[in-house]
């Protein structure tokens, strides 16, 4: 009997990367679990079954990446790649680091296209294989303090795009997922203030992981979490002058928050 297809979940340990490998375990997927809290890894393994694997890495790296690789071709090729791993920082952009927005992009971009870049020749050896970038709604809505984000997300977008272009002849599908602000601890106190004053909905790493396997056996290519945000990404696209309006009415209240603290905290999804 044929093994089930190995899906790379990176960011694993985190809320949303747990939610979605257990609704991937659900699907039948074998998984590879990629984080670098060694003991979440190892729980959250031992929790859904001996038939999954976890490997620590460093994906900034290449010996973390070519680690990866090679752990996955042991393990039979992947099938699936679902780049999740990523970090998140609100600050207003005067006091963001060079540090912290050097490691946004990377972690949110660069690692992304490294790490699809040395899964091809695996991805491609399959009948059938996925990409899943896991992105933001902040990756087509440019949003006050949230520019090295929004940079990130917005680039990881267009990264998936061309792929998705560049691959059309070939049997290997390159998928978008853009979740909203999530109930994860990727969202530290002022997060949460911002989208308290703001109104803003929350879902849980739940819903994420639910939407992503609805993407995977749908093949739908771009999938945006939640109303209004995926009124406004489209209306952004279109009639961009109007998310400006709307979005200045609002950042006396988002100010107001800032004044809590001058520079944010940066939180990873790893």
């Amino acid at each position: 009997m044929s093994k089930s297809p190995l899906c790379v979940l990176t960011g694993a340990s985190g809320g949303i990367g747990q939610a979605m490998a257990a609704a991937l375990h659900d699907q039948g997927y074998r998984l590879l679990l990629v984080g670098r809290n060694e003991l979440k890894l190892a729980q959250l393994s031992k929790s859904l079954g001996n038939q999954h694997s976890y490997i620590t890495a460093d994906l900034a790296t290449i010996e973390g990446r070519d680690a990866l690789v090679h752990k996955a071709q042991k393990l039979g090729g992947a099938s699936v790649l679902i780049n999740n791993a990523g970090v998140n920082q609100m600050a207003s952009f005067d006091h963001q680091s060079a540090v912290d927005i050097s490691k946004t992009l990377e972690m949110n971009l660069l690692v992304p296209m490294l790490l699809t870049q040395a899964f091809l020749a695996q991805l491609s050896q399959k009948d059938s294989a996925t990409i899943v970038n896991v992105g933001s709604a902040f990756g087509s809505i440019g949003f006050p303090y949230y520019a090295s984000y929004c940079a990130s997300k917005f680039g990881l977008r267009g990264f998936t795009e061309a792929l998705k272009r560049e691959l059309s002849d070939k049997p290997i599908d390159v998928l978008y997922l853009a979740p909203r602000a999530t109930d994860t601890q990727i969202n530290g106190v002022l997060e949460r203030a911002m989208n308290t004053a703001l109104g803003n909905h929350m879902d849980s790493p739940e819903l994420v992981a639910k939407q992503l396997v609805k993407q995977l056996n749908s093949r739908i290519a771009r999938t945006v979490i939640g109303f209004p945000e995926r009124f406004f990404a489209k209306l952004n696209g279109i009639f961009p002058s109007l998310v400006d309006n709307a979005i200045s009415k609002k950042l006396v209240i988002m100010k107001q928050v800032m004044k809590q603290t001058n520079k944010g905290a940066q939180h990873e999804i790893l």
